[in-house]
């Protein structure tokens, strides 16, 4: 018996009965060469490796979070928020006794797909494309497709199940999955509230009474508060639930937060401009599809994947400086030397 099969062992051991066993995954979309499991790595431990070494991954520390382009460096990127989803699920998932591994694999990878700009490039993208553009399906596409040369990751139905259902209107199949997507609404509400409070934009005082008695004062007491409410009402249960009195003060709190920081212009501001320009880049390059990278011609012309697709593909895996970087590159002109 060799590593990985004494771990799958031990997952039946040690893990609830509603848990995702590894040695019961429903396997991936194609064969591969060797088609012969690791021999110390369980399944979703390969996807969780496959994703974090992948591209995708790396660019995502010069993705904004919510701030767009901040002086500092402590505001979160898109990969920091991804790196406290993955905690915050964690937590949730060894205290109800689920599988971690499936859990970290779907939080890294759950935001793979996510634009320049946020949800600003979110919203570019999805009004210049007809096939319209959404990011969990796109984080999906990263990993089925775009990574490694058009073959994507390859990875286990569990961790793309749980990737493309992680938003508020998604329905994960695994409890794993269900983990992440109240993780990432935990982690985003109460790192947001930081960086608002830090970026001068509101105190932590503003925030109403209605919600703070109930969830706390501070965000290490918010976390708290919401962690231990899944835990104490998910326990030996088939669902990932909150109290209704935590959930409706969590929903109270994320209105708060659109109503007076996703929309302030202060942190805002610069999103009408990001906007045109990612709008901009996706008319250039319709006209003008062979100035992309190869990789990317290469998705259309071998691969026959449509070219309003592929343009999205290309913009939506700009980071913020590069896709300023190539805008200035193709619409400001610059000194003439001799």
């Amino acid at each position: 018996m060799n590593i990985r099969e004494k771990l799958e062992l031990r997952e039946h051991v040690i893990l609830s009965e509603y848990a995702s066993f590894s040695d019961k995954s429903k396997g991936r979309e194609r064969i591969e060469k060797d088609n012969e499991p690791c021999d110390i790595r369980t399944c979703y431990q390969r996807d969780r490796d496959r994703i974090l070494h992948c591209k995708s991954f790396r660019r995502m520390k010069h993705k904004t979070q919510v701030f767009l382009a901040p002086e500092g460096d402590h505001y979160r990127t898109r990969l920091t928020h991804t790196l406290e989803v993955s905690q915050i699920a964690r937590t949730i998932g060894k205290a109800l006794s689920l599988n971690e591994d499936l859990i970290e694999a779907i939080a890294l990878g759950h935001d793979l797909g996510h634009t320049p700009f946020g949800h600003a490039g979110e919203r570019a993208l999805n009004g210049v494309c007809s096939y319209g553009f959404v990011h969990s399906k796109q984080s999906l596409r990263v990993v089925d497709i775009l990574e490694n040369d058009g073959k994507g990751l390859n990875l286990t139905w569990e961790v793309r199940d749980g990737i493309v259902n992680h938003r508020t209107s998604g329905k994960p199949s695994t409890m794993e999955g269900k983990v992440v997507r109240l993780a990432d609404k935990i982690a985003y509400i109460n790192h947001d509230i930081d960086d608002a409070i830090r970026g001068g934009i509101m105190k932590e005082e503003d925030i109403p009474e209605e919600f703070t008695a109930i969830l706390g004062h501070s965000k290490n007491e918010r976390l708290d508060t919401m962690i231990f409410d899944i835990v104490s009402k998910s326990i030996d249960k088939p669902d990932i639930i909150m109290s209704e009195t935590v959930s409706k003060a969590m929903s109270g709190l994320r209105g708060y937060m659109f109503e007076n920081v996703y929309s302030n212009p202060k942190a805002k501001g610069e999103e009408v401009k990001a906007k045109k320009m990612l709008e901009l880049l996706f008319e250039y390059y319709m006209k003008h599809p062979q100035e992309m990278p190869d990789e990317y011609k290469l998705l259309n012309e071998q691969f026959n994947q449509d070219i309003e697709r592929v343009v999205c593909d290309y913009i939506s895996g700009m980071s913020d400086q590069y896709s300023v970087k190539v805008f200035q590159s193709l619409f400001v002109p610059v000194s003439w030397k001799m």
